[in-house]
């Protein structure tokens, strides 16, 4: 059984405001047909912290804020999610946006990535990354994200523009346009969102665990554009409109999920204390069994490891 996990940077879940919230301006048809023809907010059956369960789809809030005061950042909510560790408690503060030492020793001591492997699974960060991303690390100009450094931690190559213009991995916008516009790669092919959704789905059945990190929608979030957040968030559900139909219910999970809320909310450029969506997409059963012991980021890695336990 696969599971493809979509890390979605910075989207909670916000109030049902189109005047702030993308998520209740934008058309996203594919996201909430998923969902039983709702959007994906909270106050959804009355509660800040929705549970929305449909024919295929499940939807849970989970709490990034883990009890510290402060908004949640990117390396401590990142770090807490890969290695099933309250991190922000653990440091007594929020973090981010890079790993900082303490968390980069967290995230050393044990994550999702090295757990998987040394249970023998195959494990693959679908992302391609630049020759300048690359050149940047080698040289300790860049640091990389907590995800992009838990994955190296354990041991993993990360994908090239190789792999990217094989059809091996997809680019951090889908279709590889950003690549042509602002990297200067010009001869980048550049695919559909429906074609990377299917592409997506291909690749996640060529692993055990696979993961993409969306991480523009963080940076949305910060810009406060609604226009560029809606097609940002339109282009996403394109996605979602190629993925699903590839995907086979009852042969593995889609899970995705984010770090910190930031997007639902553009009357700020700063992070929210707003809970995270889990969102689960696959048979009932297969959701039933992966059911996170907690409603927290902490939760979601050793539910992860509890799923291929159980296969």
């Amino acid at each position: 059984m696969s599971l493809l996990f979509i890390f979605v940077d910075g989207v909670g879940l916000g109030t049902d405001d189109p005047a702030v919230n993308p998520f209740a301006q934008a058309s996203l048809p594919n996201l909430h047909a998923l969902l039983g023809g709702q959007r994906m907010l909270a106050g959804n059956n009355g509660s800040d912290r929705p549970v929305v369960e449909t024919g295929r789809a499940s939807l849970i809030a989970l709490d990034a804020c883990l009890g510290v005061e402060g908004l949640p950042q990117s390396a401590t909510g990142q770090a807490a999610l890969l290695t099933g560790t309250n991190v922000p408690a653990r440091l007594g503060y929020h973090d981010g946006p890079k790993p900082n030492p303490e968390v980069a020793e967290i995230l050393k001591g044990g994550n999702l990535f090295s757990t998987l492997l040394e249970a023998g699974l195959k494990v693959g960060m679908l992302n391609a990354f630049p020759p300048g991303y690359f050149h940047g690390l080698a040289s300790g100009r860049r640091l990389p994200g907590a995800i992009a450094m838990a994955a190296l931690q354990a041991g993993l190559n990360l994908k090239t523009q190789e792999d990217l213009y094989c059809g091996q991995a997809l680019s951090a916008d889908f279709t590889g346009q950003g690549w042509r516009d602002h990297l200067g790669l010009h001869d980048t092919p550049v695919i559909a969102p429906e074609k990377a959704g299917e592409r997506l789905a291909e690749l996640a059945r060529q692993h055990d665990f696979a993961i993409f990190e969306f991480w523009l929608s963080d940076i949305a979030g910060h810009h406060q554009n609604m226009p560029e957040a809606c097609a940002l968030l339109e282009t996403f559900d394109r996605v979602l409109g190629g993925l699903l139909p590839a995907w086979q219910d009852d042969k593995g999970l889609i899970i995705l999920t984010s770090d910190h809320g930031n997007l639902e909310d553009l009357s700020t450029r700063r992070h929210t204390t707003n809970p995270v969506p889990l969102l689960l997409a696959g048979s009932p059963a297969l959701r039933k069994q992966f059911g996170p012991r907690g409603r927290d980021l902490p939760s979601i890695a050793p539910a992860i490891e509890g799923y291929f336990q159980a296969h």
